[in-house]
């Protein structure tokens, strides 16, 4: 396979038990991922990017929007806090500053529509009395349903109706200032959201029923969505506007249709369909890409679903998930993170003499889920095919090893215990955390997005409770 005009990597920082940021970068730097996206400033992550030449998009929450639109001071202290210092001090290689991510996503009902323009003004402003805006660019993450073609086809792409005037607004702004377009692609979500959607047009193979558009033919989804953002600007008058993927990937837990065989396909997929750096139908030449993402994030929200927890391709302690070739090393394989260090090897399960009817089994399960991480458990999940102690000893050691295997925390009434056993079946893995990282000093603990305060979704516990102890 060809060599890939430097792939990049979303690096998110939801976790629990995080790898440490020095750890990640090594990773990043032995699988030749020349580009990283932060969803904040983590402070911890950049400073470990200092003399790496790895490429880093800095991000900015929504929930920070607010503040940047209505004081140019905010603006230019954040400027100088999380992207001046680190390019003048450290030598972090900083491109673009992300204002928001996905800030008119339809879910959020026009939240950030007044804030997110005014703040990318103010952010533009503080780049440029910085003395940076030549080499570092702003841009603006949005989801793919900020535009939709009114004819079915790509060539019929225009911005979506009710924000159409603040779309063009913003890509104005961006074109004026020599900044991308960024989008956020997701074929995964597609067969997630409709059982209509057709399997196979998700995927890279040549295998799906083609899409014609007058003279074009579309065999894969990830083109087609591209080119009719790629009509959406033409239409609008940005016919030479660079575009950046912020985000590409797909799950391998949490759905049926989130598994590894489905995820190495995508991404091997797409990873081969960009190397030959032909574009699309509309758009030929190199696509400048970030995967999503590089490691599992297991205190992500799951509002959208259980899958969110497992878009990585490495697992949570940098192990690679399956077979990768990114095209950029002479491996031709994913390499994994170094010297990790994990935990005692010993799991929380079910006590043998403890019996399915114990009444208390059910609580501690609920318990157990909504503050460890039980996505795994499901119709076709990998650990969809335990048995009910299987599912109660998974849950268990969920909850004991975030909390790092303290003894409290396998004290289930009556009915739980402390093994050396390895509990893991063939699919599915009953893990065991990596030692806890202590960051330093700076902003480690602000995430974007939401954190989930019940672990697997009221909806998803009841069901999860339902399905092994009855209704």
């Amino acid at each position: 396979m060809e060599s890939v005009n430097g792939i990049g990597a979303n690096w998110g920082t939801q976790s629990s038990h995080p790898l440490p940021p020095q750890k990640v970068v090594k990773l990043l730097t032995d699988n030749g991922i020349q580009k990283v996206k932060l969803f904040d400033a983590d402070y911890g992550a950049l400073r470990a990017l200092s003399n790496s030449r790895i490429e880093v998009m800095v991000g900015i929450p929504n929930d920070m929007l607010a503040t940047m639109a209505s004081s140019m001071k905010a603006a230019n202290k954040w400027v100088s806090t999380n992207v001046s210092d680190h390019i003048n001090k450290n030598n972090v290689n900083i491109r673009y500053v992300a204002v928001g991510n996905e800030p008119f996503l339809a879910t959020y009902n026009g939240s950030f529509l007044n804030t997110t323009y005014p703040a990318l003004q103010n952010i533009q402003a503080a780049l440029v009395k910085a003395g940076i805006a030549t080499k570092v660019k702003v841009t603006v993450p949005q989801n793919a349903d900020v535009y939709e073609s009114s004819t079915g086809v790509p060539s019929g792409g225009d911005f979506r109706a009710d924000i159409r005037d603040s779309m063009v607004q913003i890509t104005k702004f961006l074109n004026e200032n020599g900044s991308p377009f960024t989008v956020n692609i997701y074929p995964f979500i597609s067969l997630y959201l409709s059982s209509d959607f057709p399997v196979e047009y998700a995927f890279f193979d040549g295998k799906a029923t083609p899409l014609t558009d007058g003279g074009t033919i579309y065999t894969n989804m990830f083109d087609a969505n591209y080119d009719t953002l790629v009509s959406a600007l033409q239409r609008n008058g940005f016919t030479n506007m660079g575009i950046i993927v912020g985000e590409i990937g797909w799950p391998s837990d949490g759905d049926r249709n989130a598994n590894i065989e489905y995820a190495q396909r995508f991404m091997q997929g797409f990873m081969t369909h960009i190397a030959g750096n032909n574009g699309t139908p509309m758009k030929t030449g190199p696509i400048d890409a970030y995967l999503f993402s590089l490691i599992d994030e297991d205190d992500k929200s799951i509002q959208p679903g259980n899958f969110e927890r497992h878009w990585g391709v490495f697992q949570y302690d940098g192990q690679p998930k399956y077979n990768l070739n990114l095209g950029t090393t002479n491996v031709g394989a994913l390499i994994p993170a170094s010297n990790v260090k994990y935990l005692e090897r010993k799991w929380c399960v079910m006590k043998d003499s403890a019996g399915h009817d114990d009444v208390s089994i059910a609580q501690s399960v609920s318990y157990a889920c909504a503050l460890g991480d039980c996505t795994s458990l499901g119709y076709k999940t990998s650990c969809g095919d335990l048995d009910a102690k299987g599912n109660i000893s998974y849950a268990f050691n969920s909850y004991y090893q975030k909390n790092d295997q303290a003894d409290e925390a396998c004290k289930f009434p009556n009915v739980s215990t402390v093994t050396k056993q390895d509990p893991s079946t063939e699919t599915c893995r009953f893990e065991i955390m990596i030692e806890p990282y202590i960051s330093g000093a700076g902003n480690q603990e602000l995430n974007c997005g939401m954190r989930s305060v019940f672990g697997l979704g009221l909806v998803s516990l009841t069901l999860f409770l339902v399905q092994f102890f009855g209704g």
